[in-house]
Order: C-alpha cells, then sequence, then structure tokens
C-alpha cells in the first residue's frame, strides 16, 4: 500500500558531506550510527543520546531522529530532525534543509499538520532541496494543507510535486483525489490514469479510480476498480472501504424516480 510518507528510509540516508583528505570522524561515527539505526533503533538511541551528552551537536539529533522514525515516534522524531536542522542551518550544513523536510513528514505522520508547514516551509524557503526531495517536500505540504482543510493552497504544491517527483505514484494518486472533490473530473481521470500505470496493483489507487469513475457516472468502470482494490490486500483499509462502496449494487432498484446514474464516492 502506498504510504503517505516521505520515504523516510530513503530520506534519512545523509547527503554526503564534502571529502577533503582523510575521513572525517564525525561523519564515521554519524554513519555508524545510521546503520545502527536501521538495524535496531533502540540500540541507536542510546548511542546517540550518548553521543548528544558528548557534544555531538546536529548530527546525533539526526541520528537519534531516524531511530525514533523507525520506531513510528513521530512527535520524538520530528522534534529531533528540527534540532538537527537548525543545527545544520548555523553550521551552515547543506543538509540541513533535508532535515526540515524529514521534520515536516514526521510532524505529518504524527498527525500536526500545523507544524509540519512550518518545517516544509523551512525546507522549501532554504532553495537548496533539488529534484525528487523537492518534489516530495512540495506533496508532503500539499498534504499537510489538505490536512487543515486548505485545499486552494495545496494545488500549487501539488503540480510542483507531479514535476520534480513524477516518478512517485501518491503524488499523483493525491492530485487525483484533490481534483476529484474540488469537482475538476477530467482533470481527476487523467492523474488517476497515471497513478494505476506507476501502481495498479496498490488498493488505494484501484479504490479512487472507482470513485473517480463513480463521480464521473461510469457505473461498469467503479465496480470494476472497487472489486479490483477489494482482492488487493484483503486487510488494507482500502480494501475494506472498496467492499463497502460494492455493497450498494446489492441493494433493490429503486423506483425510476429515484434512479440515479451512479454510485456516489466511497470514503476516500
Amino acid at each position: 500500500m502506498i504510504l503517505p510518507l516521505l520515504l523516510l528510509a530513503a530520506q534519512s540516508a545523509p547527503v554526503p558531506a564534502p571529502v577533503s583528505g582523510p575521513p572525517d570522524p564525525v561523519e564515521q561515527r554519524f554513519d555508524r550510527c545510521v546503520d545502527l539505526a536501521e538495524d535496531d533503533p533502540h540500540a541507536a538511541e542510546d548511542e546517540a543520546a550518548r553521543w548528544q551528552r558528548e557534544g555531538g551537536g546536529f548530527l546525533s539529533h539526526q541520528c537519534l531522529g531516524i531511530s525514533y522514525a523507525n520506531q513510528t515516534r513521530w512527535t520524538a522524531a520530528a522534534a529531533e530532525f528540527e534540532a538537527a536542522a537548525r543545527g545544520g542551518e548555523i553550521a551552515k550544513d547543506k543538509r540541513a534543509a533535508n532535515y526540515w523536510a524529514q521534520a515536516g513528514n514526521a510532524w505529518l505522520a504524527g498527525g500536526d499538520a500545523m507544524r509540519a508547514r512550518g518545517a516544509l516551509n523551512a525546507a522549501l524557503g532554504s532553495g537548496t532541496l533539488q529534484g525528487m526531495q523537492r518534489g516530495e517536500a512540495n506533496l508532503d505540504r500539499a498534504r499537510a494543507f489538505v490536512a487543515s482543510g486548505n485545499l486552494p493552497d495545496a494545488r500549487p504544491d501539488l503540480d510542483r510535486a507531479l514535476i520534480d517527483a513524477a516518478a512517485d505514484p501518491l503524488a499523483w494518486l493525491l492530485s487525483a483525489t484533490l481534483a476529484r472533490r474540488t469537482g475538476e473530473l477530467p482533470r481527476a481521470k487523467k492523474d488517476i490514469a497515471e497513478a494505476i500505470k506507476l501502481a495498479g496493483d496498490d488498493p488505494s489507487v484501484q479504490l479512487e479510480a472507482g470513485n473517480i469513475a463513480a463521480a464521473l457516472g461510469d457505473e461498469a468502470g467503479a465496480k470494476a476498480a472497487w472489486n479490483s482494490a477489494a482482492k488487493l490486500k484483503p486487510d488494507s483499509e482500502a480494501a475494506r472501504n472498496a467492499r463497502n462502496a460494492l455493497k450498494q449494487f446489492d441493494a433493490p432498484v429503486p423506483a425510476p424516480a429515484a434512479t440515479t446514474t451512479a454510485a456516489p464516492p466511497a470514503k476516500q
């Protein structure tokens, strides 16, 4: 299932610092700490905390944030990523913007859209994020706007994400969902087709394809997509929502005056 996260596992890999001459022992310790955070986050938590007490600076905060993220302790992770970002800015380290992006993603995962927007504003405002990282940060900020009920402001960020993170099916899925919710059904149909190309075996993609088909009056298309969603990963929330949407077709046929051309979209 597509996860509404900024791929924290990939993001937690540090941006390589410029190296000239012998290896930097601080960077080497950081690399070891990050590796430990992936293999044993509890042990990495202890190591990062010890490193902080020894004056490890922003890299020790970053490692601790990764260890918390790998334990799904999102609020604690976000606070450590923010501390790493501030320390990185003081040190003029080019990884600071990435740390702000990670903080925003962690705040989102923890359900705090307002703090997520603040961190993502800092990440994008730095002007140093490039390519996929910039696209994912735009995608997360769009998610934060949606979570806050601000749909219009989400669209520009999503459109930028579709340029820089076009290979991410989540960007197309969220763009399609937003378009449906704002009544832009031709755009929704086009964007969900892109999501299907990239992740047609994801039940959340098929669920939304059914929602869009229903909104367009395509009952057969809605049934087909919802059936696909229900069969893919049957225990997922998307599959359960698809099965609930399909139940309406088991109801008695209404009187002619009450007939409709399409089923209402399923919960998304």
